[in-house]
Order: C-alpha cells, then sequence, then structure tokens
C-alpha cells in the first residue's frame, strides 16, 4: 500500500485552479512538463497535480525542486487499492445522475474491450473528483490514453469539463474510435506537433473541440550553442534517447558500424536507459563496435548538458514501431540545435518540423542504416554544412521552441479554459 503522505489541494485564493492529471510524476523522460508547470506557476496559476503512480528513478531534474504544487499519489493497483477507492466511490454515489452517467461509459467501455484498467480508471476519476479544490476550473489530463480517461470520469463526477494534451504514443496506440471520443467530450485539446494536429483533426470529424498546437520548448537560458564547426577525429557522437523500439537505436549503430568500417575514428556515447538495454548491448557486440560505444544510463540534466558540450555530432534514428507508436518532436532534438551540435535524424511523425533536411539539420527515411551513415559523414567533414545547419538549427529553435514563449501561449489556452484571461504576471 502506498504511504506517501496525501497532500491537499492546493489554496488558490481567489485563483481558478487547474487540476492536472498525470501518468506519473516526476519522470526523467518527461522534464517538459515539470517545466510547464513551474512556469504556469510564475505566470500566477494554481496547480493541483494527480499522479496515476509514484516516481520509478530514484532522482529528479532540480526543476522538479521549484514547483510549488505537490502531487497527490493515486493508487495504481485495482484490488491493493480498493480500501482507498471505497470512500471515494461511496461519496461520488451522493450524486446519482453523475455517479449514473460514469458508471453506464466505464460499463460500455468494459463490455467492448473486457479490460478491466477502465474501473481503476473509473475508481482514480472517482478520487480526483473527491479532493478538487472548490476553485477548480478545468481537470487537465497530460496524454491522450490513461490520464485523459482518468481526467473524463472525474470531469464526469465533478461536472468540472476536462482537457488533454496528446503527445505521441497516446494518440497512435489506442483506437481511433476511443480517442474520437475523448475528444469530443474534451473542452479543448492541446498537441506538440502539427503532424499530430493534422491526426486529431481527422479523427475528431468536425465536432467544435477546439485542437491547438503548442510545441513543448525549452529553457533556451540554459543552452549556449558552442560553434563547434571543425570537429577532429576521433569524433565524439551523441545519442540521448530511451533504450525503447521507436528510438531505433538498431538503425543508429548499425549506421555506426558502417563508420567504422570506411574508417572513420570515433566514439558514441548513449544517454538513456530502457527495456532494450540487453538487445543494445548484443548488437553492440555483434558489430565490433564495443571499443567505439558506451552506454551512460540515464543521467540528470546537467551532466547531460555536458555531454551536448562535448559532441560533435548528434544523431536519432527514430522510427514507427509495428503498434503504431513514434515520437513527436524529441526535446533532446531541440536540445542538440539550441547547443550548436549538428543532428541527423529520421523523417518520421513531426521530426521534419525541426529537422528541415539541408536547413537546421539533415534527415532520412527509418531503418535506412546506409542513408543514415551517408548523412552523419556530410555533418562531419563538410564545413559550410555544419555552419549553415548549425545557425538555422539555434535560430528555428530560438523562433519556435522557447517554452517562455510558448508556456504563454499554453497559458491563455488554459485560462480560457478556466473561464478567464491569462494572468498578467511575466515568467
Amino acid at each position: 500500500m502506498d504511504n506517501r503522505p496525501e497532500p491537499a489541494p492546493g489554496d488558490a485564493g481567489d485563483k481558478p485552479v487547474l487540476a492536472m492529471v498525470l501518468k506519473g510524476y516526476p519522470r526523467i523522460s518527461e522534464t517538459f512538463i515539470a517545466n510547464e508547470i513551474l512556469l504556469l506557476e510564475r505566470l500566477g496559476f494554481c496547480v493541483d497535480l494527480y499522479s496515476m503512480r509514484a516516481p520509478r528513478e530514484d532522482f529528479h531534474h532540480p526543476v522538479v525542486d521549484e514547483i510549488q504544487a505537490r502531487a497527490f499519489y493515486l493508487p495504481s493497483e485495482l484490488w491493493r487499492g480498493m480500501p482507498r477507492f471505497v470512500w471515494p466511490a461511496a461519496a461520488a454515489a451522493k450524486t446519482p445522475l453523475r455517479f449514473s452517467r460514469a458508471a453506464r461509459l466505464a460499463a460500455a467501455h468494459v463490455s467492448r474491450t473486457g479490460n478491466s484498467a477502465t474501473v481503476k480508471h473509473l475508481l482514480q476519476g472517482a478520487m480526483v473528483a473527491s479532493r478538487l479544490c472548490p476553485k477548480t476550473g478545468i481537470i487537465h489530463a497530460h496524454f491522450a490514453h490513461s490520464p485523459a480517461s482518468v481526467a473524463r470520469f472525474a470531469s464526469l463526477f465533478s461536472g468540472a469539463p476536462f482537457s488533454f494534451f496528446a503527445h505521441a504514443k497516446d494518440i497512435y496506440t489506442q483506437k481511433p474510435a476511443r480517442l474520437a471520443e475523448k475528444i469530443r467530450a474534451a473542452k479543448f485539446v492541446v498537441t506538440c506537433t502539427e503532424y499530430n494536429k493534422r491526426r486529431l483533426s481527422v479523427l475528431a470529424q468536425g465536432a467544435d473541440t477546439p485542437i491547438y498546437r503548442v510545441y513543448h520548448g525549452i529553457d533556451l537560458s540554459r543552452f549556449s550553442a558552442r560553434g563547434n564547426t571543425e570537429p577532429r577525429p576521433p569524433f565524439r557522437i551523441l545519442t540521448v534517447a530511451r533504450m525503447a523500439e521507436k528510438k531505433g537505436l538498431p538503425t543508429v549503430y548499425h549506421a555506426l558500424a558502417r563508420l567504422k568500417a570506411a574508417g572513420v575514428k570515433f566514439t558514441h556515447v548513449l544517454v538513456g536507459e530502457g527495456e532494450m538495454r540487453p538487445r543494445i548491448e548484443a548488437l553492440i557486440r555483434d558489430l565490433a563496435l564495443g571499443g567505439n560505444c558506451r552506454l551512460l544510463g540515464a543521467l540528470p540534466h546537467d551532466k547531460v548538458l555536458l555531454e551536448y558540450e562535448m559532441a560533435d555530432l548528434f544523431v536519432l534514428g527514430c522510427k514507427i514501431t509495428a503498434n503504431g507508436d513514434r515520437d513527436g518532436i524529441p526535446n533532446v532534438l531541440v536540445e542538440a540545435l539550441a547547443m550548436g551540435v549538428p543532428a541527423c535524424a529520421t523523417n518520421v511523425s513531426g521530426l521534419p518540423e525541426l529537422i528541415r533536411h539541408e536547413q537546421t539539420g539533415l534527415a532520412c527515411p527509418p531503418e535506412d542504416p546506409a542513408a543514415l551513415a551517408g548523412n552523419m559523414l556530410r555533418l562531419l567533414h563538410d564545413t559550410g554544412l555544419r555552419e549553415r545547419v548549425v545557425q538555422k538549427g539555434r535560430a528555428l529553435v530560438e523562433r519556435e521552441f522557447d517554452n517562455r514563449k510558448n508556456i504563454r501561449r499554453l497559458a491563455e489556452i488554459y485560462a480560457r479554459g478556466l473561464g478567464g484571461p491569462c494572468p498578467p504576471h511575466g515568467a
């Protein structure tokens, strides 16, 4: 049983509250969410956090320590959490019409899918509803799958509207009809790429729900371009990615094997951890890259910054998996461009919105090691090309991926959802 203290919702005073439902908090791979929360607080928002599970990592990025809001952790398992679910469910039953609507929706989903997770989401939604501050203006979920389901149930129980931010996997791995249903029920939807917005707009089928595109962005004050336009061997090549299938790491290593066969001297560094680690270690051995490759695991952000500073090239091999999972625009690519590190990537999903071929980097089709290796060689040896993509890449990041500008736009969207103007305080 989770024995963590259960914080009360924040004291909002006269301000409306944004209740935010998260899959997990804090998470090393979701720094953009922590940055968003912090900047929203600095803009004057009161945010209450509801996390569907406890942290899995034993460290977090420093930005989390600056956030005033504290997360309330929902039970993550149905049967073990049942003692904690009883009172919120009983409280929800005191409003029979709302309870009936939520129960009917859950029953319909279970009958279609046979998935008992819907019952857990129903009860988690009841728990969120039972703890909402009276000033709660909207229940907002990060991710369109289970967090949006919990937020929707909490909305049905409480009467407060809900919205959600759709990212990547959550869009492409759930059934289109289920996602379309959530879009139609939401007050608004936000997503992080134009590619995603087009997909969601098609699924919405003319619904009145507004769909906004807001790039995540980064804190540009933490990233300074180095302008290293003439690297020398042994080159230092960097990848920052979870060891997950959609990251396309085998393509990267097969491309590195081609560089080694061509006589290129290099060290490749991978920052990140994940379920594919044994497979990646085996692949490095099979390709005889053991002397060229280092696996650093997950690192705090200050140490990741040091890796950017030492890198001559950044490379990602993102792909679309068999179940439809894919990236949006990985923030690590934005960070690389902000640091003045030229980047090679694939042209899947929203990546071409950042890596514009021959302008801000070089792109190639996924699962094409030969093309990726060719692009890597060009960026390592063509000084004029490096200078061009470094300058244009940094300029694009400053124009489109400055998180202070983007969070201000997001704040305006949230403020409209809360029923008022954006708080006037500057970020």
